[in-house]
């Protein structure tokens, strides 16, 4: 029963595991941010790798030990208990080892990262910003689904309502493994409120979920900054931001993959306290940058998966929204669904689940397990 393969891959894991238990422990390991942080994420995979290892061992054990009753045994009351321990640790190890092959595959290190998600109108003029504006509220109510934090950096709202483009982070648990599959264009076909003669228009949006970047990912000089303040806007009367709370940051940046340099400016309205919106812009600076020097090694996973669901081309048409059909295609795994108006509503849980099945067995086929 014992998978040969399988075992040979899973020599070394517990002594890994008590190594980097104990490196976790030493003052100078703690010392160094970055490898403290590393070798903490390593530790809790690791750690789950580690459980259901000894838990593999043993079934196998148990299986070995009752064939050895069933072989020398002839009581028939010994004999039914090996037989139902065999059976019950055979039925179980498929399972055991197909979760074992997923947790040997490694894991992408922005998976438990934070995200900065970034919604633009496209193609479609005032439809489009209102699409923008759809997707927006389906992504809120699909993070307060999961008791993620969500937060609106900065936006700029479209003629007719919605968003030509809208900029929030959101916080929680493992947030860009699972929000990462929403990169790129969202398109829409629909009768547009703005349409007098009941004509079906296409439209679209853009998605980009991006990994937030922690000071330590990104070296910038902050020394090189320059920042302007603003008044916020304000709804008239008495909320009218009298004091200058919005924050803009220019900083010149070279790209160590082009070698170009580049100016970047933030803008950031988010609160009404200067400090925390210069915070806030810094955080955001920190993830443009990283994003960017990050772009070669996402080529590289596409390049090498060319078929992988999340790749690093946000140009690319992912999913369609048809209204009139109620119909949502996925057009990355063609998969199709017609529940349009409960998946607005942010139920889009079970796109998400079929897309990280997909991904997870792209990963499984080319680390040949």
């Amino acid at each position: 029963m014992a998978d040969n393969s399988l075992l040979t891959r899973l020599d070394g894991i517990e002594s890994r595991f008590e190594e980097v238990s104990t490196l976790i422990t030493d003052p100078a390991v703690i010392q160094d941010m970055k490898r403290y942080v590393r070798l903490t994420k390593e530790y809790k995979d690791l750690e789950k790798l580690t459980g259901v290892t000894r838990r593999y061992r043993t079934l196998l054990g148990n299986i070995d030990e009752a064939r050895e009753v069933l072989a020398a045994e002839s009581d028939s009351e010994l004999r039914q208990m090996a037989k139902d321990e065999l059976d019950e640790a055979t039925e179980a190890i498929p399972a055991l080892e197909e979760e074992i092959k997923l947790l040997l595959v490694p894991a992408d290190p922005e998976d438990s990262k934070n995200v900065v998600l970034e919604i633009r109108g496209g193609t479609g003029g005032d439809e489009a910003a209102i699409f923008a504006g759809d997707l927006f509220k389906m992504y809120s109510k699909y993070c307060e689904s999961k008791g993620w934090n969500v937060a609106v950096t900065s936006f700029s709202e479209g003629a007719a309502g919605g968003y030509k483009e809208i900029v929030v982070s959101v916080t929680g648990e493992n947030v860009y493994g699972t929000m990462k599959y929403e990169s790129g264009v969202h398109r829409v076909q629909r009768v547009p409120a703005t349409e007098t003669q009941g004509r079906v228009h296409t439209s679209a949006a853009t998605v980009a979920v991006l990994p937030e970047a922690e000071a330590f990912d990104v070296e910038i000089n902050e020394g090189e900054i320059k920042w302007d303040t603003f008044r916020s806007g304000g709804a008239g009367g008495q909320n009218v931001n009298k004091v200058e709370s919005g924050v803009r940051l220019r900083y010149m940046w070279r790209n160590p993959n082009t070698g170009e340099t580049e100016e970047i400016l933030i803008e950031c309205t988010e609160t009404r306290d200067q400090p925390k919106n210069k915070e806030r812009a810094l955080s955001r600076l920190r993830t443009f940058i990283y994003d960017k020097e990050h772009q070669k090694y996402i080529d590289d996973i596409a390049s090498r998966r060319k078929t992988m669901v999340s790749t690093g081309d946000r140009s690319a048409k992912i999913r369609t929204y048809n209204y009139p059909q109620g119909r949502i295609t996925d057009h990355r795994i063609n998969y199709t669904i017609y529940n349009l108006q409960a998946f607005m509503d942010g139920d889009i849980q079970d796109v998400i689940d079929q897309l990280t099945i997909a991904e997870n067995a792209e990963k499984l086929k080319a680390a040949e397990l």
